[in-house]
Formats: structure tokens, C-alpha cells, sequence
């Protein structure tokens, strides 16, 4: 029923002690569980609304110093949920209509109050209903305005992609330069501007949208995406640290519900150091023997790779702790009670556990237990010997709708020896076939909106072309190969698109197609 335990509290107004223990004598003899407080002035009710915090109010209608429909109004003015039962000896029928239109839940007569203990136990139950409906529908509007910003994320991760894409290449031209070094340290600064960018905008639409169960996590990957994240929340006053003890270390889980949990995890631990402090996220392996498990969770011994987060804030009292992962308790004002049980049950979904520790004025330490097994770990990626990405003036069709990146693009191929062609549009591109001849490679971005990849493809092909396609495609929309024009030779690049992972594919793609 809420509150500080299982008893119901409540507010008595009355000025007659005899009618007051009448009333609670009924309560008794029902069985039910009950503190009181006895007021029978303005001051006094208004201090304990505060004070005392009550489940219900019972009262009188007329006192010497203080009314019952004063009473009513000064807690409708702070709540709509806590329910108010009037008891009067002199509440008519009409009275009783007025009462109940302005708030009153029920009103019962002094000499009938056999239907008491009954009309308590009704309006408190009706109140928690209310008080969960209403979590409800908050959290149904959160859920859907989430959803919306997913839908948001999405669009403008593409456009954020389209802009940062050419910092990249123009860093890797700017690099290129090597005998100007001012030039060099300039496109090193670029690049990795864009690059960083580009990390960002990946992580918060992963972030939006959710990923799948099950796939490899990377140790590194997860604390890096987690600071891309946290680097706008963390106020001055407040230092973070990241320790990962192994970047290469993984394990199998789902990177954006873990992302999750973190970040509840260290943005309230910024809101339990409004002063200032030190926020810290440790990662460490841990071999967990059999007694550290307790009453309720199923012990599994082993190796564990252990994800801390700790404060220097205020810290949690004992009763806090004690009901810490309770649905719907929050010690946050704005707060809904859900952040803290998500992370558990995101932890136990993984197989692993959670511990809190934590006192007032000594700061919190959460730490999340991941299972590992023997076999996890990271293979090293093979060494790929490079050869030549110098051109042979191979003709080369660019066709990218953003003009800097199209630009770009082509003057990346120039600048290595091949002879590039730029078209905006698939209309653009069959107009330079027609003028210059059929090109030996076809770049192309998959993602067009006027005139789109798959349209363009089937234009080219009907043109003559036979040749070897370069597609520069999206890794959050995957291509359908069953949509696209039958082609004997066709590559992938995923974007953001670097300098020499573009003329790496190209040399790829021209040689085994034969065109070179």
C-alpha cells in the first residue's frame, strides 16, 4: 500500500477522542494494520501531511477551530491519490453529493460505521490502482517517445554521416603531403575530427535502436562507446576515469543493453555528486568461488570479468539499499524506480550478478558480474600485405549524390592515377557514358534518393555496361542482393569510407574482374 512499511497510516481530524477510538475500534476489529495521528486543526493537518505522510485522511465535517471541507480542499490542492473519508453524524444526502464532487472518496455516518473497515481497505486499493495506472501510462509515453527518437537518431545519423564522411577523405588528401608537414598535421587533425564524429553518431544509433541478443561484445569497444556517450553528461566538477584492463577481452551478450546499463549507472552516480567528486568505471577478471553466491541465485563458479562503477557521493542508508531494486522506488524526484531494476535484469539476462556497496557519506560502488568462458578472447586479425594502390589510368565512374563527398571521391582516384568521372545522379552518369565511353569500374553510393542504386544499376546495364561495381553502402542497412541487377562482379565498401580502404577495394575490385 506504499509508505515507510506495511502499516497504513493515517490521519485522523477530529475533535472528539471518544468518536475517534469508536472509529479506530472498528479498524481493530477488522484485523487491519494501522498507525494513526489525531489533528484537529489547520496548522496541525497541514504539518502532517508533511511530516507524517498519511495513506488516507478520516474526518469530521465540523469542528470548533477547523472544517472537513477545509481538509479536503488543502489536500486536494497537494494530491488527487490520497483517498478522504468523511465521518460525520450531520452529513445529509446533499451535503454528501457536494462532498463527493469536490474529491471526497466515500463519506460514512457515526452511527452506522459497520461498512468502515470495508471502505478503508476499498479506497486504499483503488488509490495503489490509480497510483499504478498512472506509472503506466508515464511509461508508455516514455516508451513511445523513445521509440520516436530512435526514428530521429536514424535520419539524422544519415545526414550527420554525409557531412563528417568528407573530413575523412580530406584529411587522408591533406595527409598525403607529407613534404608540408604543416600540411600533414592538418589532416591528421581532419581525419581524426571526422573519424571521432563518425564514432559518436554510430554509437548513440546503436544506442536508439537496440541490437540484436546475442554477438560477440568487445571489452574496449563497449567503455569506448560508453565515453563517446558520457562526454557531454559529465560536469566539470566531476573527473571520470575509464580503466579497461584488457581492450581485446570478450565475451557473448548484447552491447547495447550492457551500454545501457552502464550509462543509468554513471549519470546517477553524477546525480549523487552534485558538489563534485571523482566517478570512476573499473574493469577487472575475477574468479567467483561457490560462496560468494548467495540465498536465491544459482551458484556458478568460474571466471568473471567484473564491470565497477564508483562514486565519491553521498552514499545510501541501509533502508535504501534494502529496497533498492523494489519496482517503482526512486529517491530522485523526477525519477520513475525502473533504472536500477533494468540493470539487474540486464545483468541476470547475461548470466551474471550484481553487488552494491554503499554507505552515507562514503560514496557507492556497482559492480556487474559477466561470465566468461575459457574459450572467449579476440583472435588477432590476420596481417593483409598490401599491394600497389597506385592506378594504370583506369577509368573510373564516381556517382555520389553529396557534392563534397563526390568531389572528394574523385579527386582521391585522380591523385592516385586513375582517371575518375564524377556524376550527382544515375541520369548524370549515363550522360558521361554516353560522352566519354563505358568506364572500367562503376563507384557508386547504394543509398540515392532521387534516382536510386538498384535504378541506377539496371540503367547501366541496359547502357552496355559489364564491368566491375563498387558499392559504398551503409553497415545499418544492410543491402538485398536479390533487389539488385544481376552482376557478375560486384563489391561492398562499407562507409565511412577512408582513403586507403577505398583504394584497396578498387585495385581489388579492377584486377579480379580483369579490367585492369
Amino acid at each position: 500500500m506504499g509508505g515507510h512499511d506495511s502499516k497504513v497510516r493515517i490521519l485522523q481530524v477530529e475533535d472528539n477522542p471518544l468518536d475517534a477510538e469508536l472509529v479506530l475500534t472498528e479498524l481493530d476489529d477488522d484485523g487491519l494494520e494501522y498507525e494513526v495521528m489525531l489533528v484537529d486543526d489547520e496548522p496541525a493537518f497541514t504539518a502532517a501531511l508533511d511530516s507524517f505522510e498519511p495513506n488516507i485522511v478520516l474526518s469530521d465535517l465540523s469542528m470548533p477551530s477547523f472544517s472537513g471541507e477545509r481538509a479536503l480542499q488543502i489536500l486536494r490542492e497537494r494530491s488527487a491519490e490520497i483517498p478522504f473519508i468523511f465521518i460525520s453524524a450531520t452529513l445529509g444526502e446533499e451535503a454528501a453529493i457536494v462532498a463527493l464532487r469536490n474529491g471526497a472518496t466515500d463519506y460514512i455516518l457515526k452511527q452506522n460505521t459497520a461498512r468502515l473497515a470495508s471502505a478503508v481497505r476499498r479506497a486504499l486499493r483503488e488509490a495503489e490502482e490509480q497510483r499504478a495506472r498512472a506509472r503506466a501510462e508515464l511509461e508508455l509515453i516514455r516508451a513511445q517517445r523513445f521509440e520516436s527518437l530512435a526514428l530521429l537518431a536514424g535520419g539524422l545519423s544519415h545526414d550527420l554521416r554525409n557531412l563528417l564522411q568528407p573530413l575523412l577523405l580530406a584529411g587522408d588528401t591533406l595527409e598525403d603531403y607529407a613534404d608540408d608537414p604543416r600540411l600533414a598535421r592538418l589532416g591528421a587533425l581532419v581525419r581524426d575530427c571526422g573519424r571521432r564524429g563518425l564514432e559518436m553518431v554510430s554509437s548513440m544509433l546503436s544506442f536508439a535502436r537496440g541490437a540484436r541478443r546475442a554477438e560477440q561484445v568487445r571489452l574496449g569497444a563497449l567503455l569506448e562507446a560508453l565515453k563517446l556517450l558520457m562526454q557531454g553528461s559529465v560536469p566539470r566538477s566531476i573527473e571520470m576515469n575509464v580503466d579497461i584492463f584488457d581492450a581485446d577481452v570478450s565475451f557473448e551478450g548484447n552491447h547495447t543493453e550492457l551500454q545501457q546499463c552502464l550509462l543509468n549507472l554513471c549519470l546517477n552516480a553524477i546525480q549523487a555528486m552534485p558538489d563534485g567528486g571523482h566517478l570512476k568505471v573499473e574493469t577487472a577478471q575475477a574468479n567467483l568461488p561457490e560462496d560468494f553466491f548467495v540465498e536465491g541465485e544459482q551458484p556458478a563458479p568460474g571466471r568473471y570479468l567484473r564491470l565497477s562503477v564508483v562514486d565519491t557521493g553521498a552514499g545510501m542508508t541501509p533502508e535504501v539499499l534494502q529496497r533498492l531494486f523494489e519496482p517503482f522506488f526512486t529517491t530522485k524526484e523526477l525519477g520513475t524506480g525502473l533504472g536500477l531494476l533494468s540493470c539487474k535484469r540486464i545483468v541476470a539476462s547475461h548470466g551474471g550478478l550484481m553487488r552494491v556497496r554503499s554507505k552515507p557519506g562514503e560514496g557507492t560502488q556497482f559492480h556487474l558480474y559477466l561470465p566468461l568462458n575459457p574459450e572467449e578472447g579476440v583472435d588477432a586479425e590476420p596481417l593483409v600485405m598490401e599491394s600497389s594502390l597506385q592506378g594504370e589510368a583506369e577509368r573510373v565512374l564516381v556517382v555520389v549524390e553529396e557534392a563534397v563527398q563526390l568531389s572528394l571521391l574523385a579527386d582521391t582516384l585522380d591523385a592516385y592515377g586513375y582517371q575518375a568521372g564524377a556524376s550527382q545522379s544515375g541520369t548524370a552518369a549515363l550522360q558521361w557514358i554516353e560522352a566519354h565511353g563505358v568506364p572500367d569500374l562503376v563507384v557508386m553510393d547504394a543509398d540515392m534518393n532521387l534516382f536510386t542504386g538498384v535504378r541506377t544499376l539496371a540503367a547501366l546495364l541496359d547502357h552496355g555496361y559489364t564491368g566491375a561495381v563498387l558499392l559504398l553502402a551503409r553497415p545499418d542497412k544492410p543491402l538485398n542482393l536479390d533487389e539488385l541487377p544481376q552482376l557478375d562482379h560486384l563489391y561492398v565498401l562499407e562507409k565511412p569510407i577512408q582513403s586507403k580502404a577505398l583504394l584497396r577495394k578498387v585495385r581489388e575490385a579492377l584486377e579480379t574482374s580483369g579490367s585492369a
